[in-house]
């Protein structure tokens, strides 16, 4: 077809160019290889005014896929992600494509196709001659109609390795220009579109390089993590960099197996073999042995599908139960020495092609396809190719993995050779040690029962010490006193003998006088030593076969005895032992001694101690009474401060809003004089003219008024604030005196209303007052703002650490009015937080007279997270805080309690649950009846 307009060929010329610019420009701007092929389908299929532009990539079989169109108007189907056979583009056109660069161009209305030779075959020379016509064959006339295809250019891709400068260039794919319409095709435009494939030619390679340097920092990446693990780190982490391996191969299991101890480490998916097979393990089955026999070092062996390995046809079982169908077997080995085995799984997939169109392979020579509907063909069991830069980085792992495990063993040997010297060194100087350690232990033993003047515990400590010494099933300590067991040690389940009381017939007096002239006995057998026959029974009804019986003396009186009993068979006591267990009895004779003398001594003190009761008792209500005398005059040093600043602040002040109505008088009528002039001479000097301007004369006249109407607003707020410091100081007025605490509460909050405010972290509290009709009550007003002053600080103390507030996005205005926007948005200030998982931060005030009108009820509560049991019953004592260190004394709440309860006869609650807020419920008179600390503070 000939275009109907042919424009000036210069300009014509002159507008390819810039186009052609604008189009490499555009490829050029991207190095994603998808975004360069859809902007050049794109720019092409504008430069050229056809319906369809598409890439046709090739794939190593041959065949082809379309992976990046643009359409006009969708005028010709979609082929996007479709394929297309290898034999619809025949090997022999393939070729002229990359030999000669050949372009193709036909015209199906003609049955025509012009074929555009970049250079010549035999001499490689450049061709400038126009396109040559020639006949199309029928079969490729037909396929283009099936398309609905009236004329088409097919432009070839080359693509070049920039990487190696010898390298011939590949057929990559084709630039196809399809129409519905027959198009002439002129050879300007083929110049344009040969630099534009160039140009993509270039990207191509361009971004494979990209792809193939992006890989290779994984690969390096990958190696410097597990080489981290193998050696850099204090101990080899052996599972760790297996998981890691397995990672950067894109593996969902693996193993590491270590021959020489037989370690394995897996992770991921693994095989198990049948039982029927020799080994569980399938490194120990005799096939793989066999088969790591064989290998070399260096040498990775690799498979897209196991099961079609031969030599894997019996260990294939094992890997039926899994999806795992790639493996990678990396042989260990260091110095020729086989060390292990480290294998890497992948796993099968399903994979999904989308032809255009189903032909059946012996009539795609015969006849053309004539439907291009999409079909899918399914695969299963696919599996990834192992790629040969895997194949390296498997190399040099296996080179890390080889030498580290090596290093790791020759650790554990030399480790396992000194532990064998240790051992012998041990054994050399066990005797030299065991002549050192009776003294060492008795030293011990003497110091320990030293520590203690409490005679059950020295007693106890000598028993527990003495057992373990001499190994023995049970240590006791017998006294004559009461001849019984005081104190016992037990090693088993022998049988207990505390509190066993001694038959007096059983031991002679022979035997008692040799024990007080400090005579040891040891009996090595009772079942052959000379004993009395009620004696032996006592002994052997006891379960002892053998004792060892050492006195302890205190001065000229036989104390007690310490005895050692073995109850699992006769023993032969040694002399160490004898002397050890006789210089403990001494030494245990001087801690009982003085743990009598110390028994004496507690007594006298305890005497003294409840003397020293009373005084201390005294001491602390004289220090509760200096510690109310101080906080009063605290208070009244705070009272006369807030009134001396309220008295100095109240008289300039005064002054200045007395004037201020003079002012304003006196302003009103200068410019009332400055009117006239302005009506009555209308004309000023050209002076006065400039200065009228340059002080734009208008707006002064207009703000001045609203300037003193400003100050007497900020005189009128300076006058309040200094009224509510005088209230709370109450100094102008009598301490006990008939007051409306409502202003007292008004003041308190006045003072505290810093904190009130919000800002950026937390927003403000809103403080709701439910005032009653109250009668003015006599009460220490000072000291009820401090009561006050102390539940509002502590009130909004709870609200901050509480954080019941929205954390971000919630403001207050700070003043107690209506909530802002952003606490509407939060459903704040509405008063329904029955489904509102945020509460604005609140304290209510409540005050109201008893039905007897003779006490007044405060109630202040707020929101926040609320007090446990426990904290509630100590709430009220002194120096008690839940507050962090620095932030509160506990002193606050204790003051006020004695201020309301002692100070006004009245009633303060806590009623907290954690939670739900709390509430301080004070009660008071409204007369109070005089009392004699009132009197007494009066007095002073």
């Amino acid at each position: 077809m000939t275009f109907t307009k042919k424009p000036n060929e210069l300009q014509q010329s002159l507008g390819q160019k810039s186009l052609l610019h604008q189009m490499i420009k555009q490829i050029r701007r991207s190095l994603d290889l998808q975004e360069i092929l859809t902007t050049t389908v794109s720019q092409v299929r504008l430069f050229l005014d056809v319906d369809r532009v598409k890439v046709y990539r090739f794939n190593a079989s041959g065949s082809g896929e379309v992976i990046a169109e643009s359409i006009h108007e969708q005028r010709l189907p979609s082929l996007l992600g479709l394929n297309f056979p290898a034999d619809d583009i025949p090997e022999a056109v393939r070729e002229m494509f990359l030999l000669i660069g050949q372009r193709s161009i036909v015209d199906v209305l003609n049955g025509k196709i012009g074929l555009s030779p970049v250079k010549l075959i035999e001499s490689g020379k450049h061709l400038e001659s126009n396109i040559y016509y020639r006949q199309v064959d029928s079969c490729h006339v037909q396929y283009l109609k099936a398309m609905g295809v009236q004329s088409s250019l097919v432009m070839p891709i080359l693509h070049s390795d920039l990487q190696e400068q010898s390298a011939k260039p590949k057929l990559w794919g084709l630039l196809v220009a399809h129409h519905s319409e027959p198009r002439e095709i002129l050879k300007r435009e083929l110049k344009v579109l040969q630099e534009v494939t160039d140009e993509v030619g270039i990207a191509i390679a361009q971004s494979n390089l990209l792809t193939q340097s992006l890989a290779k920092q994984e690969r390096e990446a990958t190696i410097n993590r597990v080489t981290t693990l193998l050696h850099k780190l204090p101990t080899i982490q052996l599972h760790k960099a297996l998981e890691e391996v397995i990672s950067g191969f894109g593996g969902v299991g693996g193993r590491l197996y270590i021959e020489q101890n037989g370690e394995l480490y897996t992770w991921g998916d693994q095989p198990k073999l049948p039982y029927q097979l020799d080994n569980s393990i399938i490194e120990q089955h005799l096939v793989w042995q066999d088969w790591m026999a064989e290998c070399k070092p260096g040498q990775i062996w690799a498979s897209d599908d196991l099961y079609k390995e031969p030599r894997l046809r019996v260990l294939a079982l094992g890997f039926r139960s899994t999806k795992i169908r790639g493996l990678m077997v990396i042989p260990l080995h260091y110095r020729e020495k086989f060390i292990g085995v480290l294998s890497i799984f992948r796993s099968e997939f399903e994979t999904e092609i989308l032809w255009a169109g189903r032909c059946e392979e012996n009539r795609r020579q015969v006849l053309p396809q004539l439907s291009f509907e999409l079909w899918r063909e399914q695969k299963k069991g696919q599996s990834s190719e192992w790629k040969p830069e895997e194949i390296l980085l498997a190399q040099a792992l296996s080179e890390h993995f080889s030498m580290a495990i090596e290093q790791h063993q020759m650790y554990k040997h030399v480790q396992m050779l000194n532990t064998n010297l240790e051992l012998q060194v041990q054994e050399q100087t066990a005797e030299l040690q065991k002549s050192l350690l009776l003294a060492k232990v008795l030293k011990q033993v003497t110091e320990h029962i030293r520590r203690t003047l409490d005679l059950q515990t020295t007693l106890q400590s000598i028993v527990r010490e003495v057992r373990p010494l001499l190994n023995s099933d049970r240590v006791l300590i017998f006294q004559m006193k009461s001849r019984s067991v005081i104190v016992e040690e037990i090693n088993g389940n022998w049988q207990s003998v505390l509190g066993l009381n001694a038959p007096s017939e059983c031991f002679p007096d022979e035997y008692n006088r040799l024990s007080f002239l400090g005579r040891v006995t040891a009996i090595n057998n009772v079942s052959t030593a000379a004993l009395s026959d009620c004696h032996r029974e006592f002994l052997q009804n006891l379960q002892v076969q053998a004792n060892l019986i050492v006195p302890i003396k205190i001065g000229l009186e036989l104390w007690g005895l310490i005895i050692a009993h073995e109850c699992a068979a006769p023993r032969d006591w040694q002399d160490a032992e004898i002397d050890l267990l006789q210089q403990l009895g001494d030494q245990a004779a001087i801690a009982i001694q003085q743990a009598q003398l110390y028994e004496q001594t507690c007594n006298a003190e305890t005497e003294s101690r409840n003397q020293a009761a009373q005084l201390e008792h005294s001491l602390h209500q004289l220090k509760e009474t200096q510690t109310k005398l101080i906080q009063i005059e605290k208070m009244s040093g705070l009272g006369q401060l807030v009134a001396g600043v309220a008295h100095e602040i109240n008289n300039p002040v005064n002054f200045i809003y007395g004037n201020l109505c003079h002012a304003s008088d006196y302003t009103e009528q200068l410019l009332e004089i400055l009117r006239l002039y302005q009506l009555h001479y209308a004309d000023p000097h050209s002076e006065i003219s400039t200065a009228i301007k340059a002080m734009d004369f208008d707006f002064l006249l207009e703000d001045f008024p609203k300037i003193i109407s400003s100050m007497q607003v900020g005189t009128d707020r300076i006058r309040s604030i200094v009224l509510s410091l005088r209230n709370f100081s109450r100094l102008d007025e009598a301490e006990n005196k008939r007051v409306d605490l409502h202003e007292g509460i008004d003041s308190t909050l006045l003072i505290l209303q810093h904190r009130l405010k919000g800002n950026a972290e937390f927003p403000r509290i809103q403080v709701i007052k439910d005032y009653g009709n109250i009668p003015l009550v006599e009460c220490y007003a000072g000291q009820m703002n401090q009561v006050f002053m102390n539940i509002f600080s502590n009130a909004i103390d709870a609200l901050e650490m509480g954080k019941v507030w929205p954390p971000v996005g919630i403001s207050g205005n700070g003043e107690g009015g209506a909530p802002s926007r952003d606490q509407e948005q939060w459903g704040m200030g509405n008063g329904d937080n029955e489904n509102n998982p945020y509460q604005m931060p609140t304290i209510h005030i409540s005050t109201k007279v008893s039905v007897d009108n003779s006490r007044l009820l405060i109630r202040i509560s707020d929101n926040g997270s609320g007090m446990t049991k426990e904290v509630i019953n100590r709430i009220f004592d002194p120096f008690y805080t839940t507050k962090p260190v620095g932030k509160g004394t506990g002193l606050g709440l204790s003051i006020s309690y004695q201020i309301i309860v002692e100070k006004h006869g009245g009633i303060m609650e806590c009623i907290s649950e954690p939670g739900k807020g709390t509430e301080f419920w004070i009660e008071i008179p409204i007369k109070p009846k005089p009392t004699i600390e009132s009197k007494i503070l009066e007095g002073l």
